[in-house]
Formats: structure tokens, sequence, C-alpha cells
């Protein structure tokens, strides 16, 4: 089994910058981490959970248009680590956000198999 465990998020004014982390982990974790697919996806209040970037080691980063060229995903493989750079945030960035892992890509469809626990970033006007 993988888990994945997520810090960082928090509230930022308009224009500021977050950082978001999702550490994979688990004892049974037997999977290299160079060859997992990972993404973020982000869910806010009333709306569907959607794709905002993914990664893996036979494909390169993909984003969603709407934070294209505002965030960036990055994998930390000496520390199993998926990270988020979000910068200029906006408040329609307001969400839950979730790390997600497979070992097939999934590109931003929502089939991954392995979640995070859920962080919430908030983008005050």
């Amino acid at each position: 089994q993988v888990q994945l465990i997520q810090s960082g998020g928090g509230s930022v004014p308009a224009g500021g910058s977050l950082t978001l982390s999702c550490v994979v982990s688990g004892s049974t974790y037997t999977y290299d981490f160079d060859d997992l697919y990972m993404a973020w996806f982000r869910q806010a209040p009333g709306k569907e959970r959607e794709g905002v970037a993914c990664t893996g080691y036979s494909s390169g980063a993909d984003y969603a248009g709407s934070v294209k060229g505002r965030f960036t995903i990055s994998k930390d493989s000496a520390t199993h680590t998926l990270i988020l750079q979000m910068n200029s945030l906006k408040p329609e960035d307001t969400a839950v956000y979730y790390c997600a892992a497979d070992t097939s890509n999934r590109w931003l469809n929502l089939m991954y198999k392995f979640w995070g626990q859920g962080t919430q970033v908030t983008v005050s006007s």
C-alpha cells in the first residue's frame, strides 16, 4: 500500500505564493518512486474535483490551462516528495488540494489509485 502524506497550504492574499508537499511512504511500499505517475487535484466548494498538474518518469509535466505559467509540479527523488509551487495565486485557486499517485499514467483524470488526505488553500482578494 502506498501512503501519501500532504503538508503545506494555508491562507494568502491574491498574488501570493504557497508550496504544497506530498511525501510517498508506506510499510509495504515497494514501488520505485521515480516510476510513479503523480498529480495534484483540487476541489472547490460545490464543484467537482479537477486536475491541476501531473508528472511522470516517461512523460513531462502537464498543467490545467487555468494554472499554466503560475504553478510548477516537481518530484524530489531524494525525499520521495511531490511538490506544487503555486505563484501569483488568485481567489479562484481557493480549494482543497489533493495529491495522487499511480503506477500507470492517468494524466489529469481521476483514476489515480492512491490519494493524499487533502489540504486547504485559501486565497483572499
